[in-house]
């Protein structure tokens, strides 16, 4: 078994009581003495700080890095203005999602953030754009934070007040004790917040400031996943993966009308023709939310029917669990596109079948300063 990476706040975590795990190849805090509900609930209510440098942070450069980005990315790319960032989907030639990230257009460079666990992957995908004269470089000496809460701007603000200005998906610069930070108005909770690229000789001193404030708590990858449930956002390799095209997936909204069929820049990019098609058509399966009846959570795997007896299963619960701020269990999985909002499934639980309810997605509303 391959040893596993330490972020560089690893001695931090271990000295805040954090039980550490093993995730995508890391050692990971997992929860905090807190414990994850009320992590989770401290993030919704103040400001959570998550330590995500286990992401893969890359840098592409060139004349035309944007248009050559959109040969792997069905995003408007060329159209990113200068200082903003956006959501996108890398795709295999079958239509699958092979990853998601978030691209920041830093003027002369793009800057992406990639999962973990598909970052060499990923990497090795982008060096595909080195025969369009695209450089390719991994950053490796810097980490990333993440501050998330209705109060991660009047934490951040206190040491940087710049941030105060930038809206949801803003990108910028700030200095900081010699540091040289970069931001985005962003994150993964479906609250206001903030990532933060740190050099790694910064990344403690960093996190012991923002820890200091009044405001602040340590979050682990428990709540980080109760929170994003809740925010209805999807978790490579669970809700999406190679075989679930972005219509499946919920996400064809992060594909725009000129990347599609008639569109000015339409298609060009790995698997096109079946993501474009179905798009047109309208999937035939797509992820929906569903709010179980009781109190049993119905988690990752659970067989979906559509029938309290007999019937046919029409599904699997790709993500699923208790919603603390919901105060109900929670879960999503790819369901046939003509179930509607109120509609009742039936979730196989230890051999019986218990009610669920089709509801929209997110089941938190975000609080995204826009």
């Amino acid at each position: 078994m391959a040893e596993l990476q330490r972020t560089p706040l690893h001695d931090l975590h271990v000295a805040l009581g954090a039980r550490m795990v093993r995730f995508a190849g890391w050692e990971m805090p997992v929860q905090y003495p807190m414990g994850v509900l009320a992590e989770h609930l401290h993030t919704r209510a103040h400001a959570g700080l998550f330590d995500v440098s286990h992401m893969g942070q890359v840098i592409l450069r060139g004349p035309e890095v944007a248009r050559a980005l959109e040969t792997l990315v069905p995003a408007d790319v060329v159209g990113l203005a200068p200082a903003r960032q956006r959501y996108g989907l890398f795709t295999n030639a079958a239509g699958g999602v092979l990853d998601d990230l978030m691209i920041a257009n830093k003027g002369d460079h793009l800057y992406l953030v990639v999962n973990a666990a598909c970052a060499a992957q990923d990497i090795a995908h982008l060096r595909q754009l080195e025969a369009q004269g695209v450089t390719v470089e991994p950053v490796t000496d810097r980490g990333l934070l993440a501050l998330q809460g209705p109060e991660a701007e009047a934490v951040l603000a206190r040491l940087l007040p710049g941030v105060a200005a930038m809206r949801f998906m803003d990108v910028a610069e700030c200095d900081w004790q010699d540091a040289r930070l970069w931001i985005s108005r962003s994150g993964y909770t479906g609250e206001d917040g903030f990532e933060i690229s740190v050099p790694l000789g910064q990344v403690e001193a960093l996190a012991r400031a923002l820890l200091d404030q009044p405001e602040v708590a340590p979050i682990g990858l428990g709540a980080r996943d109760s929170l994003r449930l809740e925010a209805g956002m999807p978790l490579y390799g669970h809700d999406m993966d190679a075989e679930t095209t972005p219509g499946a997936a919920g996400l064809g909204w992060s594909i725009p009308k000129l990347r599609r069929a008639g569109g000015a820049r339409a298609g060009g990019f790995p698997g096109a023709e079946p993501v474009l098609a179905e798009l047109a058509a309208g999937p035939a399966r797509v992820r929906q939310g569903l709010r179980p009846e009781g109190r049993a959570p119905i988690r990752e795997g659970v067989a979906i029917f559509d029938a309290a007896e007999g019937g046919a299963q029409i599904g699997t619960v790709c993500s699923g669990g208790f919603g603390p701020s919901v105060g109900a269990p929670i879960a999503m999985a790819i369901l046939p596109a003509a179930l509607a909002p109120g509609d009742t499934v039936w979730a196989e639980l230890r051999g019986k079948r218990l009610p669920a309810t089709i509801t929209p997605l997110p089941f938190h509303q975000p609080g995204y300063k826009r």
